[in-house]
């Protein structure tokens, strides 16, 4: 992971990802993801941060696979939103901190 960077909306987030071409998105693939997480490197961090609720709380990650395709991938932080590919991203955005 390279980069964690705070805006106002996710919305302002994937703009800016798109605009540094990931544009695939990660969220209806998400199954790779949790089967081949080795495949997969976070580049970039945006954190949504809701106002008042936390249930408006978001990431958007910056992904790029190793056969080059890069996109994104949106999890919330509420307890009913989070998947197995939201874990996996985790885990892959821990153990890159390490590097």
């Amino acid at each position: 992971m390279s980069n964690m960077y705070h805006y106002a909306t996710v919305s302002e987030a994937l703009d800016d990802l798109n605009e540094k071409g990931y544009t695939f998105d990660f969220n209806i693939h998400g199954e790779d993801i949790i089967k081949n997480p080795h495949r997969y490197e976070i580049e970039h961090i945006y954190r949504y941060e809701g106002d008042s609720n936390p249930d408006d709380e978001s990431t958007v990650y910056g992904i790029k696979s190793s056969s080059g395709k890069k996109g994104v991938f949106v999890a919330g932080f509420s307890a009913n939103s989070e998947n197995d590919a939201a874990r996996v991203l985790t885990e892959i955005s821990i153990k890159g901190r390490n590097k």
